[in-house]
This record gives structure tokens, sequence and C-alpha cells, in this order.
């Protein structure tokens, strides 16, 4: 189960790069705007420990990703100290339309799997994806 479980996460981050390869935006930034994307604005330093990044690493990839016009940073009203990280409406589109590819890329992969299959799998997906967090 190990063995199948690392092989089916190395080609779902293959087809992902591939998809990702259409547009101006790396891996790594990509990552970043997800996090953004589901958790709403945070801090350079929030998203560097939800990415296991250097702080510097992730001002980088802010920067860039700022000079694509993907992201701004905005200061906290109630502590003018505090910088937030807001995904701009392009990125919500960038994260969007590649998000939209890769559920056609899965149900072109679950094509094969009756109704049921396919909600029991997810039912079961979850239950490890809970079990996982709890460690």
């Amino acid at each position: 189960m190990e063995k199948d479980l690392r092989y089916i996460a190395a080609i779902i981050k293959q087809q992902g790069r591939r998809i990702l390869s259409n547009y101006t935006i790396t891996p790594p930034q990509f990552i970043a705007l997800q996090w953004l994307f589901e958790h709403g604005d945070m801090t350079i330093g929030d998203l560097s420990n939800r990415m296991f990044l250097a702080f510097s690493t992730t001002t980088d990839l802010v920067d860039r990703m700022e000079k694509n016009n993907l992201v701004k940073r905005v200061r906290d009203e109630q502590d003018r100290r505090v910088v937030r990280i807001h995904l701009l409406d392009e990125g919500e589109r960038v994260i969007e339309e590649v998000i939209d590819k890769r559920r056609d890329y899965l149900d072109k992969v679950l094509a094969d799997f009756d109704e049921q299959q396919v909600k029991d799998f997810s039912e079961l997906l979850s239950k490890l994806h809970l079990e996982m967090k709890k460690d």
C-alpha cells in the first residue's frame, strides 16, 4: 500500500507540473496560492510555516508573485506592523483554472469506476486523511 501511495503521489505531482507548464507560475508559487485561496490572507511567516520554507525563500516567492499581479501585500488594519499577503483576482483565476484541469484529469482517470466506487473511494481517502492528521 505504501508503494502504491508513493507512486500515486508521484504521478499526481508529475501531472500537476505538466498542467502548470502552461502558466507563468512555478510549483512552489502554486502551493502558496493554494494556501491563500483555501485559508485567506496570511503573513509571510504563516505561509513559510505551512510550506516548510525559510522566511527568506517565502519572501522571494511572494515578491515574484506580486510582480505578476497574483498577490499583494496589505498592512493589517488592527496592527500596522503586520503585513498580510492577499490573493488578487488574477491569482484566484489561475488557481481555479489549474484546479479545474486537475479535476478533469482525475475524472478521466476515474472514468472506469462506477458511481459507488468513486463515492466509497472518496470516503476512504477522507478517512485516511483524517487519521493521518492526528499524528
